[in-house]
């Protein structure tokens, strides 16, 4: 069934961030949501992911057809959700092969969870590291500590791989990236579709499309869903930009008021 966000309306702060937003998430999907900075699409992942500064005024957020709303991140992230972030927060204290084994006994139910209960998890990490391009030493370091843009962007791909969720949010993942690592995240991203998960694919500009082929595209404007449509739509934004979209609707809002 996928992801589904419906009618949600949240805040944070005093600040209304999102108002009235629906839109799916199939599986085998790669949904792209565009905006101008300041639309609501980061907002839009992380209420979906559930952090704690956003408050959910009105809607629902359903994975699978089931509520996850009330949920906490780290149950929305066992359930099957992953938010690659933007820019990744630094972790001190915490080197990144900890992190993964933790998650990952965690999701197979183990009792302890510092030493690995499938013992293949380690040698994956270290395969998984050399085919994104990634150090190995780097799993001993404490997470995005030191990292560059390219190396927090290739790590969180890896923790997607390792954690194997449902659904992959990517928020801005072209952000820092030189070609080489576009590439990487673009086969990821591509990869997933065809493994049957769903991707919602944050990104202001449409660099990353000429890349990855979007079934499903959503634009939001002020928090507000402002037009969807297929690879057509992106198209249009790079082509006249957010403003003619801007004018279009306020032209057609003007038209059905009359």
């Amino acid at each position: 069934m996928g992801l589904e966000v419906v009618n949600l309306t949240a805040k944070v702060g005093d600040k209304v961030v999102l108002r009235n937003v629906n839109l799916k998430v199939d599986y085998g999907e790669i949904h792209v949501i565009m905006g101008p900075n300041g639309s609501g699409k980061s907002s839009l992942a992380y209420v979906i992911m559930g952090r704690e500064i956003y408050e959910v005024l009105e809607g629902d957020i359903l994975l699978d057809g089931e509520s996850i709303k009330d949920l906490p991140p780290e149950e929305r992230a066992l359930k099957g959700l992953f938010l690659a972030q933007q820019d990744p927060p630094q972790v001190p204290g915490v080197r990144l092969s900890s992190l993964i084994i933790t998650y990952t006994n965690k999701r197979l139910g183990a009792q302890d969870l510092t030493r690995p209960k499938d013992p293949k998890v380690i040698k994956r990490m270290y395969e998984v590291a050399t085919k994104l391009g990634l150090p190995k030493e780097i799993l001993q370091r404490e997470v995005n500590v030191g990292f560059s843009g390219g190396e927090k962007k290739r790590s969180e791909i890896m923790q997607a791989i390792l954690f194997e969720p449902k659904i992959v949010i990517f928020d801005e993942p072209d952000s820092g990236l030189d070609i080489d690592g576009l590439r990487i995240v673009a086969d990821y991203i591509r990869s997933l579709k065809e493994s049957g998960k769903g991707v919602l694919l944050i990104t202001h500009y449409a660099r990353l499309l000429g890349y990855v082929k979007p079934d499903r595209v959503t634009v939001l404007l002020d928090g507000r869903v402002a037009a969807t449509g297929g690879p057509e739509l992106a198209q249009l934004v790079e082509e006249k930009g957010y403003a003619y979209l801007k004018a279009k609707l306020a032209k057609e809002k003007g038209s059905i008021s009359a």
